[in-house]
Parts: C-alpha cells; sequence; structure tokens
C-alpha cells in the first residue's frame, strides 16, 4: 500500500525518483533543495516533507514510461534512457541536472574491447558480436554508422562478457572508465554522453497547481547543484587593506561591504568556487584578513 500524503484539497504531484545507484545521490540533491525523503525497508513510496508531493521510488528505465503514460506527473530519468525507451518526443524535459553517483559530469556510454584484442576502432567490429543493456541505441549507432554487428541485450554483468568470450565488445555506461580498465578492457569509441534529465507529463503542465510545482522543485535542484562547488566566505579586514583585499577576490557578483562596530574595520562576505579556496586563504591573511570563516551552501538562486 502506497503511503500517503495529504494537503487536504486533493493537489498532488507525483514524483519518480530513481532507485538503484542515483538513489542516494538523488535523496542527498533532494535534501539540499528542501526536501527530506524517509525510506521505509521494501517500500517504495518514501515519505517526504511535503504534503504537495508523493514520491515513488522507480528504476529509472521505468521513469520515461510513467511519466508519458500520466502514473507520474514529473520524474528524474537519464537522458540515455529517455531516448532508449522511445519516450523523449512524448515528454517535456524540464532541466538537464548534471549530477552522479561519482560525481557532478555526464556519464558515458562507450564502446570497448579486451585490452589485448586486435580492434581498435568500431568499424573493427564489423560481423562480430556487441552486448549491451542499451539495445535500440546500439544498434541505431551500428547502422547509422554502416557497420554490421550483431546486438544482444545483456541481463548484467557487461564488463565480464568480454572477457568470459560471450562478445566480442560492449557498450556500457562509465564516469571516470576505472571499472573497465580493471576489467582488462580498452575504450575504443564513445558513443553518448548522458546526464540526469528532469521531465515532466504534458497534461500535468497543464495544471496550474502542477505547472507551479515543478518549476518550485526545478529551480530549487538547479539551486542546489549550483551550490555543491561552492562555498562562502567571510572575514573581517582592515579598511585600508580593502583594496588588496577585493583585487583577490573572485565572486558571482561583487563581495558584500559591512561595516564593523571598531570604523577601522569592515566585513567581507563572497561566494567562490571551493576549488580556489585552498590558494585563497593564505593570500588573504597575508593581506591583513582576520577570523576568515568559510561554511557550505545548500542552494545558491
Amino acid at each position: 500500500m502506497a503511503a500517503t500524503n495529504g494537503n487536504g484539497n486533493g493537489n498532488i504531484l507525483k514524483f519518480g525518483i530513481p532507485k538503484g545507484s542515483l538513489q542516494d545521490a538523488t535523496i542527498s540533491l533532494l535534501a539540499k533543495a528542501g526536501w527530506k525523503l524517509r525510506q521505509h525497508h521494501r517500500n517504495y513510496f518514501p515519505d517526504v516533507n511535503d504534503h504537495d508531493l508523493k514520491c515513488n521510488l522507480c528504476r529509472v528505465q521505468e521513469i520515461p514510461r510513467y511519466v508519458v503514460d500520466g502514473t507520474l506527473d514529473l520524474g528524474l530519468t537519464g537522458k540515455d534512457w529517455l531516448h532508449e525507451t522511445g519516450c523523449d518526443k512524448d515528454v517535456v524535459v524540464i532541466s538537464d541536472l548534471i549530477y552522479s553517483k561519482v560525481s557532478n559530469r555526464p556519464a558515458r556510454w562507450v564502446l570497448a574491447v579486451a585490452g589485448d584484442s586486435p580492434y581498435r576502432r568500431p568499424e573493427d567490429l564489423a560481423g562480430k558480436k556487441v552486448a549491451t543493456e542499451l539495445m535500440n541505441f546500439t544498434r541505431e549507432y551500428f547502422e547509422n554508422a554502416g557497420i554490421p554487428v550483431q546486438v544482444e541485450y545483456s541481463w548484467g554483468a557487461t564488463e565480464a562478457k568480454v572477457v568470459e568470450g560471450l562478445a566480442d565488445a560492449i557498450v556500457e555506461v562509465t564516469e571516470t572508465g576505472t571499472t573497465i580498465k580493471a576489467h582488462g578492457l580498452r575504450i575504443i569509441a564513445e558513443l553518448m554522453q548522458s546526464n540526469t534529465q528532469l521531465i515532466a507529463n504534458r497534461k500535468a503542465l497543464e495544471d496550474p497547481f502542477k505547472r507551479e510545482k515543478i518549476r518550485q522543485i526545478d529551480m530549487l535542484l538547479k539551486g542546489a547543484l549550483d551550490a555543491e562547488s561552492m562555498v562562502g566566505l567571510k572575514m573581517n579586514v582592515p579598511e585600508d587593506r580593502i583594496p588588496a583585499i577585493l583585487d583577490e577576490l573572485p565572486a558571482i557578483t561583487a563581495p558584500t561591504v559591512a561595516n564593523l562596530w571598531n570604523k577601522s574595520w569592515v566585513s567581507v562576505e563572497i561566494i567562490v568556487s571551493q576549488s580556489v579556496v585552498r590558494d585563497l586563504i593564505p593570500k588573504l591573511v597575508d593581506l591583513g584578513a582576520k577570523g576568515i570563516i568559510e561554511y557550505p551552501l545548500n542552494k545558491i538562486i
């Protein structure tokens, strides 16, 4: 029995959350955006701290079809599976949200062969067997390239198919390529990049309540993603060192500068990329900044 949320007026947005490898990253992102999910053992309907929302955990491959037929109003799925299921023309893509279980960068579907095989490019696989979970896309790729291959569905452990001699090559998704290399395989081509997409049912967007709720979710998810690589810095600075310190400060907009009770000092606050902080803080200290505070951000809107 599905867990029920209720706002008293019958307006509920049904939101599909990807189950599996993207599940933890998605739930973490939603928490930063303001929606906290509480999962139940062996239950696909987690509680959420929003009476306007009902969340369903679904396989990422199934979410496009559920959004198309109205089982879900909104869902997070992969660009790859949206294409693979043929649903890309029947839903509305609200946003591209680049996040994954490893890092905030697109996943890659690659063509890989055994490390010691003679195959160096896709054309070398003419007449050979290719195993993959992404059947429709793989067939389409080789047909468009004019390369005759036998494409077979892989039910899992795709990397092992070449090692065990069950296929001459595989088409598999990877982010870093580490797993591919660990199985002794070699990538000979990148076929597609994919990322998470927020997709909506067309009829749901005609409903004013659902359209506004989707806009809210989209805005805050993007704000949470934008904040993941940024931090806030706050510091006290002598007034006479302000020009030198401001020259060192990268910021989204101009830094915030406010007078302190002691008129010879000011407070400076900025938002910067986390990647620059390690080198930036020692420079600020050398220029006279004191009491430097670094703090994480949940959202940048």
